[in-house]
């Protein structure tokens, strides 16, 4: 499996953090998708940090309450999954009234990974949503007897700020995000944040 790498320099005088996020593709369904900070570390003015991830996806939930921006999504329960393999599970509650994932098989759409939420999935108290690299990327109010299909569409946008890993974030709202592209043997980018606060990636 190939890896991937993004080195982040901080050369301006703010403190905060870097973050990565993807976006939704326009054909998501349920289309009420937020994104997540991906992944997200500090980094103090002249110091630089290294992410680095693979194309390994995951299931995931959470007890967030109301999923919203400005909330975080610390995943509950993580379930390894594959679009082409495992890629459908259900989310339901135990003898015992504990949300938990169970049934994971390959009966979902190929290429894509469902999350079934079952009859006694409590309305606004966890949300799902599916995760690459042991991390969630997306995720969704969980609500009784619906179905989300995620299909993956990995793309990758970096961002200086206040963020910890699995914010929930208003994509709409974000302003001075980059887009970082990898192709053929490029698995490796620089993303530097200059002293005018804006990023740039090395070509």
């Amino acid at each position: 499996m190939t890896n991937y790498s993004l080195t982040c320099i901080n050369n301006s005088q703010t403190h905060g953090s870097f973050a990565i996020f993807q976006k939704a593709p326009p054909m998501t369904v349920p289309d009420n998708v937020f994104s997540l900070a991906w992944f997200a570390r500090p980094a103090a003015p002249s110091s630089r940090v290294t992410f680095t991830w693979g194309l390994d996806y995951n299931f995931v939930w959470a007890e967030t309450g109301q999923l919203m921006p400005g909330i975080n999504f610390a995943a509950s329960q993580t379930f390894p999954a594959d679009p082409y393999g495992n890629n459908f599970i259900q989310l339901s509650k135990d003898n015992f009234d504990a949300t938990t994932f169970l049934n994971e098989d390959d009966s979902g759409a190929v290429g894509s990974l469902t999350i079934q939420q079952l009859a006694n999935v409590t309305p606004n108290l966890t949300s799902v949503g599916v995760g690459m690299s042991g991390s969630g990327t997306f995720a969704i109010q969980a609500a009784p007897n619906m179905t989300a299909v995620f299909t993956p569409h990995p793309n990758y946008w970096v961002i200086f700020g206040n963020y910890q890993t699995g914010d929930v974030m208003n994509i709409e709202d974000v302003t001075g995000a980059v887009e970082v592209t990898y192709g053929g043997a490029l698995t490796s980018r620089t993303a530097t944040l200059g002293i005018d606060n804006t990023i740039k990636i090395a070509k």
